[in-house]
């Protein structure tokens, strides 16, 4: 798979060097500092410490003895979209200024790593693997209607009686309905750009699959709880991070993994509109 992605993978994908984990761990854990407990500094100052850790393990291999890429480049590029990300506030509002907001600092965070790494290293580090591993087959397609079946279970059980779907904005007229559409499918895309094929990507390439995957749910998780997924959402964006990952994993298709998030996320955009609009959706839910 390494091969057909653009990922240098490690010597021994079973061993993990305590050094490489715990730098990776140190800047990961940022992304909580930075969108659950929102204190700057202690999120910048995760990041430095992680990034000096790289930086010493790079100098204990100077000549690339073990064969990887340079930790303190890849953890850098995973910090430096944290940071974008983190100079504007998650919560999400649907006016003009608050979308174009979301839209720069999002993009920014996925199209700045990828530029870094494409054009200035030049190791294709992160890459968009649309296709992947060719035909969906029937577990596939079993997965779409089983993640429709999960999410219409689910969701409005956890939206309405936590309260959480306050966290987003009354949509009450046609327009607003529409930019919550708009809204809530385009961050769906942009979780698999960015944690995904940049962050799970990068972090593969010093770390086992197993070890990477827990990491990057890390920093998924810590996103969508600024987003709204608050209360007891963790229960379900633990698993549901930790999931898209192992599905990149298998199928080596961004496609597919942008497909169960939308369909997730359809799921998330009817029970908000029904949540903040008693009567116009009766029957569809059960709660």
């Amino acid at each position: 798979m390494a091969a057909k992605t653009g990922q240098v993978r490690a010597p021994d994908a079973h061993a993990v060097e305590p050094l490489v984990l715990t730098a990776g761990l140190l800047v990961c854990l940022a992304a909580p500092a930075f969108f659950v407990v929102e204190i700057e500094w202690l999120g910048i100052a995760l990041l430095a410490a992680g990034l000096a850790l790289a930086a010493v393990r790079d100098r204990r291999d100077p000549a690339g003895i073990r064969r990887r890429p340079g930790l303190l480049r890849d953890l850098g590029l995973i910090a430096i979209g944290m940071l974008i990300v983190s100079v504007i506030s998650l919560e999400a509002q649907l006016d003009d200024l608050s979308m174009l907001r979301f839209t720069l600092a999002l993009g920014g965070a996925v199209a700045v790593p990828y530029v870094l790494s494409r054009f200035v290293f030049r190791d294709h580090a992160v890459r968009f693997p649309w296709r992947g591993g060719g035909r969906w087959g029937r577990l596939q397609w079993g997965w779409l209607v089983a993640v429709l079946a999960l999410g219409w279970l689910i969701l409005p059980f956890y939206f309405v009686t936590s309260g959480v779907y306050r966290n987003w904005p009354v949509v009450d007229t046609p327009d607003l309905i529409a930019r919550l559409f708009v809204g809530v499918g385009a961050v769906g895309i942009w979780d698999e750009l960015f944690f995904i094929c940049t962050v799970f990507a990068l972090l593969r390439r010093h770390l086992p699959d197993l070890a990477a995957n827990l990491l990057q749910a890390i920093v998924f998780v810590s996103f969508l709880w600024e987003l709204g997924y608050r209360e007891w959402g963790p229960v379900l964006t633990i698993p549901f991070a930790l999931l898209q990952g192992l599905i990149f994993l298998r199928t080596r298709s961004l496609a597919y993994v942008v497909t169960v998030h939308l369909l997730f996320d359809a799921v998330v955009f009817l029970v908000l509109v029904h949540g903040h609009n008693p009567g116009m959706l009766d029957g569809l839910f059960l709660v």
